[in-house]
């Protein structure tokens, strides 16, 4: 994971998106002579010291650990992160087949940005798309034997990935602690998108297990 950039140009003046609030006139604000702002900036609700060091460090999770897994999995299996989580999930399901809407809750992208990458995955054979008979334009994926194989031979790599990047190096109280927060920061987005909520298929929003088994 990268580390962050507080430990260097200390003298500069933090700019808002740094996250903490910085020095006025760095933000284009008149000091009222209260230490409050007088410009754009009042009432922001700037992070503390230690509220930022925690931002900074997740930010680096979701900047860096995406990537990391991407460039491995390109180079170990050919594909990405994202098309190894929507051919794993695809596995898991009754006769290997989702709801496109679906399958997107589960993957937690837009449905746009998966009907592009199972367009991508159908040319190479590895699932198809079909109409769903009945009212209203639905669409579901099924994963193909290609496709199938393709998960299993990427799987232990994935895994071990994931291990090395992220699970081995915490322990289990932190463990915890990380899904507590993932499952946190989840539920904050979704009451901000609720079409990314749990679908009818899948009413408790229970997590789907995308080939992380030992």
């Amino acid at each position: 994971m990268t580390g962050t950039a507080t430990g260097r140009d200390d003298q500069r003046p933090r700019h808002p998106s740094d996250g903490a609030k910085g020095n006025a006139s760095a933000r284009g604000e008149a000091d009222t002579g209260e230490g409050k702002p007088s410009g754009p900036d009042r009432g922001t609700p700037w992070l503390n010291g230690e509220e930022r060091e925690a931002w900074l460090a997740n930010s680096a999770i979701m900047i860096s650990l995406p990537a990391a897994l991407d460039a491995r999995m390109q180079r170990e299996s050919g594909m990405t992160f994202f098309e190894y989580m929507v051919l794993s999930v695809l596995s898991e399901q009754p006769a290997r087949t989702l709801q496109m809407s679906d399958l997107a809750a589960r993957t937690s992208a837009s449905l746009s940005r998966l009907s592009h990458v199972a367009g991508r995955l159908e040319k190479r054979g590895l699932l198809s798309r079909s109409r769903i008979p009945g009212s209203g334009r639905r669409t579901s994926a099924t994963l193909s034997e290609a496709g199938y194989a393709e998960v299993v031979q990427a799987a232990p790599g994935h895994v071990a990935a994931v291990r090395e990047y992220l699970i081995d190096g915490l322990k289990p109280h932190e463990l915890a602690t990380l899904r507590r927060i993932g499952s946190a920061v989840d539920a904050a987005i979704k009451r901000q998108m609720p079409d990314t909520g749990p679908t009818a298929s899948d009413p408790a929003g229970t997590p789907t297990d995308t080939g992380l088994r030992s």
